[in-house]
């Protein structure tokens, strides 16, 4: 009985973190260039003296789904997406350099160039500032030009230039913070090569009804779980039953 008991216990558990990262992907579903989470599930023996003589459950993220979003016209000149395969750098709250496609960018009251979280985008010496400016323009390499505050409209000056990169996929992992950085450590070298679309906005690549679908399949998975369970607790006063008549 405790077998069964505890491969449906298990089994709960780990459908539920299933259904958290599920329900992850479905609350970013408008988040600009999210990238979806991966979800599988696989057996693993439980290990001690002599053979493994049960498995549990395991619900684990393999990988993130590298597909790109869908691009949309804003026309706003802050909002880019990077054309093709590539991330925009951006600081990390803990002051590490990280990666992502969101390019949903916003210009501070100190001229911090931010994107949509609040992270600063970095620039080819650390992070985005730019003066005060009656226009802006991204060009498809990343570099900005603003033409300054009372100036004439020939003296437009280019200020720095967007960090954006091309690591191979299996060099990135996803942190709990859904920002791609390098496994290994360390930072990646600028990529001449990616180029963005300024006046666009890439949307999230989670497919909702795939993602509904299997927020209903993982729910009917959980009740069998609690079933089984119920079931095991049922049997075991049918055994107990049976011993007090004997």
């Amino acid at each position: 009985m405790d077998r069964m008991l505890y491969v449906a216990m298990s089994g709960a558990k780990e459908t539920l973190m299933a259904q958290a990262s599920n329900s992850n992907n479905l609350a970013n579903v408008n988040t600009p260039g999210f990238m979806e989470d991966l979800n599988q599930f696989r057996s693993m023996p439980v290990f001690g003296p002599g053979y493994p003589t049960r498995v549990y459950a395991l619900d684990e993220r393999p990988d993130i789904n590298f597909d790109k979003g869908s691009l949309q016209s804003t026309g706003n000149p802050l909002d880019v997406a990077i054309n093709g395969e590539g991330y925009f750098a951006v600081q990390a709250p803990d002051g590490s350099e990280a990666y992502t496609r969101r390019g949903d960018l916003k210009v501070d009251a100190n001229g911090l160039v931010t994107n949509g979280e609040g992270l600063p985008v970095i620039g080819n010496g650390g992070p985005l500032a730019l003066p005060p400016m009656e226009r802006l323009e991204i060009a498809p390499d990343g570099t900005i030009t603003v033409l300054p505050e009372g100036a004439t409209p020939e003296a437009l000056a280019v200020v720095d230039r967007i960090k954006m990169v091309n690591p191979p996929r299996d060099a990135l992992s996803k942190g709990e913070d859904g920002l791609l950085r390098m496994k290994e450590g360390g930072e990646a070298d600028a990529d001449a090569a990616t180029q963005l679309v300024s006046g666009s906005i890439e949307s999230s690549n989670v497919n909702v009804a795939d993602a509904l679908v299997n927020m209903i399949e993982l729910s009917r998975k959980f009740e069998l779980q609690v079933k089984m369970m119920k079931n095991a607790e049922e049997m075991d006063k049918a055994s107990a039953s049976l011993m007090n008549m004997s």
